[in-house]
């Protein structure tokens, strides 16, 4: 099969490049390598099934020339990361509209089934329990700008929907849940890469908030498991799906793991949102996934704990530093 993937030097977007490349499927991968990195594709990208294009979303003529030469899409180019989106909300509120725009355009008219990659930030702040897919959004005013990212992948989704319905687009959606492991950096906000940094450098180990806000993380090893699952699924077709991990753990707690981990002897420090974010910033409190669905579709469950992703994310960090990238 001939799979394009948008964001493919991404995190997850390398890690299901490998995948599917090892599965003996044509890949050709879009990028404008402003947060995806080459080093990410280092153990394929000398395969002659890989194609790489530096480009971006933005372009109509080249995702419409992309898609038409596929036989399926992942879309998973997006601005991501609370710092990135605060600082830049208008270039990613058209990167993240505008560009899956153009996507679902072409696979709409071509007929070629698209994967949109969207986030848990569709539940803004409920703090429900066990986050269904139908429940409801709680997001805060418009003025508060960390809340754009939110907005802008709702209508991500509102439009794949709507190919769907109403011009049969295959579409399927993805809600993640902090996925986390090798290749994820911490520039952006990211809060495992950069608390396993800071415990690693034995610098203080700064939690944004008082550290009582509490999330699910997901190894990114399950969440490739899980789409690989979803996508090829006859029974997803026009579903919007949950992949996350249901253990649920506070920062704080968090940041005690991780110093057990890595052995670190790092003081914790609690930092303002204002003076991480800036003023008016907003977060929830609480955000766990409900998985039932996917398990009911396709029969995923998460098997790697949280203490495994510490292990990896800090295991890649320090060969990072000791023998430059490595491809894990």
């Amino acid at each position: 099969m001939k799979i394009a993937i948008t964001g493919g030097a991404g995190f997850i977007g390398s890690h299901l490049t490998e995948r599917l490349l090892n599965e003996g499927h044509e890949v050709c991968i879009l990028d404008n390598f402003s947060t995806g990195n080459l080093h990410n594709l280092g153990a394929v990208n000398s395969l002659t099934n890989l194609k790489i294009v530096n480009g971006s979303i933005l372009d109509s003529d080249l995702c419409s020339s992309l898609v038409k030469q596929s036989d399926y899409v992942f879309h998973f180019a997006a601005a991501v990361g609370v710092f990135k989106i605060v600082n830049n909300p208008l270039e990613s509120l058209r990167i993240n509209l505008l560009g899956t725009e153009n996507l679902v355009d072409v696979a709409t008219k071509y007929k070629i089934p698209l994967f949109l990659a969207s986030s848990s930030e569709v539940y803004g702040k409920n703090s429900k329990d066990s986050l269904s897919e139908t429940d409801d959004r709680i997001i805060g005013s418009p003025s508060k700008l960390r809340w754009t990212y939110s907005e802008a992948k709702a209508l991500d989704e509102s439009i794949v929907y709507a190919n769907f319905l109403l011009h049969g687009l295959q579409g399927r959606i993805v809600r993640f849940f902090n996925t986390v492991g090798p290749r994820q950096i911490g520039n952006y906000g990211m809060v495992i890469p950069r608390l396993v940094n800071q415990a690693l450098a034995g610098e203080p180990i700064n939690i944004f908030g008082d550290g009582t806000q509490r999330r699910c993380f997901l190894h990114v090893y399950d969440a490739i498991d899980a789409i690989m699952s979803v996508a090829f699924a006859n029974n997803t077709v026009g579903k919007t799906i949950n992949i996350g991990n249901k253990h649920e753990i506070s920062i704080t707690e968090l940041s005690k793991l991780i110093i057990k981990v890595t052995n670190s002897k790092s003081p914790v420090k609690y930092v303002p949102y204002q003076e991480a974010y800036g003023s008016d910033f907003e977060d929830m409190e609480r955000r766990v996934p409900n998985i039932d669905l996917i398990n009911e579709l396709v029969g995923w469950k998460p098997k790697i704990s949280l203490e495994q992703i510490v292990i990896d994310v800090a295991k890649e960090i320090k060969l990072n530093k000791e023998n430059g990238p490595q491809y894990l």
